[in-house]
């Protein structure tokens, strides 16, 4: 239980410095993306959003759901879609896929 919990507090801990570093470079939103782009069945809503939208509004959502939730945490790897995806960005974008790769070793 203790070591679920310290796992969880680690993984809000990221998150954090995820949203701290895509407000940072700008990539943060104020307003959500339009209601429809939350319904595709692409992965990483591929055909709706740009790869920090998702990671805005529905991946950091859904993780702090399940931790708030006491879920399980799901298994995942990230940075190799953000390192294709975000590779056009005018962003310096090093910083986040480095945070990204560390939320994955967490996961």
């Amino acid at each position: 239980m203790l070591a679920q919990k310290s796992q969880e507090q680690k993984l809000l801990n990221q998150i954090e410095q995820i949203i701290v570093e895509l407000q940072k470079i700008n990539l943060w939103q104020i307003t959500p993306p339009k209601p429809d782009a939350f319904l595709s069945q692409q992965p990483f809503a591929l055909d709706t959003m740009q790869a920090h939208e998702w990671l805005q509004w529905i991946f950091i959502p859904r993780m702090q759901a399940i931790i708030d939730a006491k879920g399980n945490l799901p298994k995942f790897a990230l940075h190799p879609y953000f390192e294709e995806a975000l590779k056009a960005q005018e962003q310096d974008v090093n910083h986040l896929l480095h945070l990204i790769k560390q939320l994955d070793e967490l996961a």
